[in-house]
């Protein structure tokens, strides 16, 4: 995707949804798992991901847990309660948003002809 500025509207909504689905993941496995569903058009950089992570996490819709794997200490992000709530609010404001544009792209603008 040519404009990274197109889907950082929609970063929360599928940061929420991807932890919907899978349960927990850690940040390096929420780039490659979008990139992967994206076939590679969608590329979330860590400068991106990470703050939103954290304010995920300081809204009350994620929760962390911190888990050594291969001599590291490794950052799992899980939907609380509250979190798992929002989804169904982000998803559908991101649809209504989508099918909102998707009028105005189709619309016969100029009705001077």
């Amino acid at each position: 995707m040519g404009n990274s500025n197109l889907y950082k509207g929609s970063l929360t909504t599928i940061i929420l949804k991807l932890l919907g689905e899978f349960d927990k993941m850690y940040g390096y496995e929420i780039t490659q798992k979008v990139k992967e569903i994206t076939h590679g058009e969608l590329k979330i950089t860590e400068g991106a991901l990470y703050p939103s992570l954290h304010k995920l996490e300081a809204d009350g819709l994620l929760d962390v847990e911190v888990v050594k794997v291969d001599n590291r200490m490794r950052k799992y992000y899980k939907l609380t309660e509250k979190g798992d709530k929002e989804i169904v609010n982000k998803v559908t404001e991101l649809e209504n948003y989508v099918k909102t544009m998707q009028v105005l792209l189709n619309a016969n603008l100029n009705t001077s002809k």
